[in-house]
């Protein structure tokens, strides 16, 4: 499970990569940090029950927070 953060990582890094090319700074910047968390985390050696209690509340937060930005951030269409 430790392997499948390290892999996270290099997906985001991967696209904040991809955002740095594109002029998307602040974007860039948001999965710059997620990469650097997920691979700390995964250079943790936890229990496998502490890595899914630690996704699933990462997902919880994204998924919070996208809807939080879609919602309130960006108004809603007319």
């Amino acid at each position: 499970m430790a392997r499948m953060f390290r892999v996270l990582g290099f997906w985001t890094l991967a696209i904040a990569l991809m955002a740095f090319a594109g002029d998307m700074y602040e974007f860039a910047l948001l999965f710059f940090i997620q990469t650097a968390v997920f691979f700390l985390v995964g250079y943790l050696n936890f229990t496998e029950r502490t890595y899914l209690l630690v996704f699933w509340g990462y997902m919880v937060l994204a998924f919070l927070g996208f809807t939080y930005w879609s919602i309130f951030e960006m108004g809603i269409p007319v």
